[in-house]
């Protein structure tokens, strides 16, 4: 990971209310130290009804964690009932911001088309996107990861400055591993993430490809993070269930 500072993203879906925000965040920042939040960028990403309460605790008490969204629209406004620009998630300080979640290209039919939009939209408001690949359980025992990921990373940031890539976060999420207790081994991992830094060195070149910091999401518990921080490509994770609990997050956190 040498240059590149880890990031741990929580990913809440759809859970915790704005109530349940603000005491999540009181009660996380007790857990860690200054050396923490210096040693690792901390990022969560609750539901949108959250999102102003959440960066109302932050100031406040001064906690530096940074605010995400889990989703966008690629528009700046117009007529998308149920939608969310970029424009507003900055006005709420939102720093980062979730595309291509499988489940929005699973569950939502987006697109690899869609997700390019999405990414140079965030990035056109000043955002960083955390853009997600990954393959599914048919696509795996078929050994069709190496071809899903290089797609969708060509795909996401086809288009894209180098300069602009170089700002980004990549999250790899191999769809079975999510929410089913089954991750991929630290080697596994490590070798697809490996995969994905050289697609990004396809699409945006050798510098980007070094710089972009490449995260790993699919069941990541205080027990198994460790081993996957210790995998050189791997830069950090994107938490899902275990993000819930914030003893959990900040043992995560303190990998």
């Amino acid at each position: 990971m040498t240059g590149r500072k880890p990031i741990i993203a929580a990913n809440w879906k759809m859970h915790h209310d704005h109530f349940a925000a603000i005491q999540f965040a009181q009660k996380f920042s007790y857990l860690l130290e200054k050396t923490d939040y210096d040693a690792v960028d901390i990022v969560i990403c609750p539901p949108f009804t959250d999102l102003r309460s959440l960066q109302t605790t932050l100031e406040a008490d001064e906690i530096p964690v940074a605010l995400g969204a889990q989703n966008c629209h690629w528009e700046k406004d117009g007529a998308f009932t149920g939608e969310v620009s970029p424009s507003m998630l900055a006005k709420l300080n939102v720093r980062y911001v979730i595309v291509g979640h499988s489940e929005r290209r699973e569950v939502f039919g987006e697109t690899d088309e869609i997700v390019n939009r999405k990414v140079r939209s965030v990035l056109n408001h000043g955002l960083i996107p955390i853009v997600c690949v990954g393959e599914t359980l048919e696509e795996h025992e078929a050994g069709a990861t190496v071809g899903k990921v290089k797609g969708q990373i060509a795909e996401a940031f086809a288009g894209v400055n180098p300069d602009d890539v170089v700002t980004c976060v990549v999250a790899y999420e191999p769809i079975w591993a999510i929410g089913t207790g089954h991750n991929a081994t630290p080697d596994d991992a490590q070798e697809t993430i490996s995969v994905i830094r050289g697609a990004v060195s396809n699409a945006a070149g050798e510098d980007a490809a070094q710089a972009v910091r490449i995260q790993y999401g699919g069941s990541v518990k205080p027990g198994n993070i460790s081993a996957l921080m210790a995998m050189p490509d791997i830069d950090g994770a994107l938490v899902g269930g275990a993000s819930l609990d914030p003893e959990d997050l900040a043992r995560i956190v303190r990998f």
